[in-house]
């Protein structure tokens, strides 16, 4: 059911589709929540540190949590949260007309996934999901600038042979959707992650149970439905 429809995603052909993994495509919260206190107590960051950081990279994320450390300190907090995370795939389930959306995508070569964790952590919680690993799989570990910056989307659209501009971008995170749309992506927005109507895509909808995709002759539709 669409929360916030619009009519741009609606009315036009893509020539690709790049997913966000975590709140996209997979629910692994729990991993999350459990990964970063863990952390948190390992290396006493205070909590009152945390806020809204749903799709920043943990490089980005460590800086933010912990600008009193040294760079050393911060690459060796950088090893260890992936090394947890990692371990930890407990309860990672794929999130409703994720498997769906992803294999048409992936069918006719028109889909990929756009992390922004390490290439292990994605590939981790792909083989706790199920899902299979697209051939254009994009990872903290392919860029230097993550998201919110644009450079992770404008990747992603470029290893398929296409413009970001001609693509769908699907987030639940902020910092996703600004990513997106600082490359030129039209985005659909999930209320998977945070409240619905908080993170604003171009059309809203619950998860990615509420759309269509469907292979076009140049391309890839949406449909509600």
């Amino acid at each position: 059911m669409s929360l916030h429809p619009s009519h741009l995603p609606l009315d036009r052909t893509y020539a690709a589709v790049l997913f966000d993994l975590d709140g996209t495509l997979i629910a692994s919260i729990g991993s999350v929540e459990r990964s970063w206190t863990r952390l948190a107590q390992e290396y006493e960051i205070p909590a009152d540190r945390f806020g809204d950081f749903h799709g920043v990279p943990a490089r980005r994320l460590l800086e933010i949590l912990m600008p009193d450390r040294s760079p050393g300190e911060r690459a060796r907090a950088l090893l260890r949260i992936e090394q947890i995370e990692v371990e930890d795939t407990a309860g990672i389930e794929v999130l409703p007309g994720a498997r769906e959306a992803l294999a048409t995508a992936m069918a006719v070569g028109r889909g990929a996934i756009v992390t922004s964790g390490s290439r292990r952590l994605a590939r981790a919680r792909l083989g706790a999901s199920g899902l299979p690993v697209p051939d254009v799989l994009v990872t903290a570990d392919d860029v230097d600038a993550g998201k919110p910056d644009p450079t992770p989307y404008l990747l992603g659209a470029a290893r398929l042979g296409h413009s970001a501009q001609d693509c769908l971008v699907v987030e639940d995170a902020t910092a996703g959707v600004a990513s997106a749309r600082a490359a030129g992506a039209t985005t659909i927005a999930l209320a998977t992650t945070s409240a619905p109507g908080s993170v604003a895509g171009d059309l809203m909808v619950a998860d990615l149970s509420a759309v269509r995709l469907e292979i076009a002759p140049d391309g890839v539709r949406v449909r509600l439905r």
